[in-house]
């Protein structure tokens, strides 16, 4: 077997690992939105596109779990018309991966994947690709990035989270 394969082993299970107390308990002191130098679940980062090489960057973000409410409107409605208590059709993925967009404005989601989760938060890897980057300018298979309209891509749900909330996928 390979080594991603006894990764991805590991990764069906994984609180049986010794790491996923501590790490949790250092990410919940941690700020949202971090950037990592090399992805947790290596595997996984692979199979969606990373590659270990220039312009590529990994950003752990945090998501608050609970309940999607709207923000109450603060006035131009009847109270018929107020809907806070929406269930928004966006997945956890998917929020992190706009808010990781929101940081790195200069960068482009290429993807995302689960890294862990407790009562409060869940965490997820954001793949962002500096589109740019002389590395990944001369990058044949990421030459698709370097259109205008695939840079704002999470935000017209063309990950595949947002494809997922978008009930794109079966």
């Amino acid at each position: 077997m390979s080594l991603y394969k006894y990764v991805r082993k590991l990764w069906k299970n994984p609180r049986q690992n010794e790491l996923w107390r501590e790490r949790l308990l250092q990410w919940r002191k941690e700020n949202s939105t971090v950037r990592v130098d090399k992805p947790t679940r290596i595997d996984r980062a692979r199979s969606l596109g990373y590659k270990a090489k220039q312009g590529f960057v990994i950003v752990r973000q945090r998501v608050l779990r609970g309940g999607h409410r709207r923000e109450q409107i603060k006035g131009g409605r009847r109270s018929k018309r107020f809907g806070t208590r929406l269930n928004l059709d966006k997945n956890y993925q998917w929020i992190a991966e706009e808010r990781a967009q929101k940081s790195y404005k200069n960068l482009v989601v290429l993807n995302s994947y689960w890294v862990a989760e407790d009562g409060m938060y869940r965490w997820f890897e954001v793949i962002l690709v500096d589109p740019d980057h002389p590395v990944i300018k001369a990058d044949r298979n990421l030459a698709w990035l370097q259109t205008r309209k695939n840079w704002s891509r999470v935000f017209h749900g063309k990950t595949s989270a947002g494809k997922k909330g978008r009930g794109l996928r079966s």
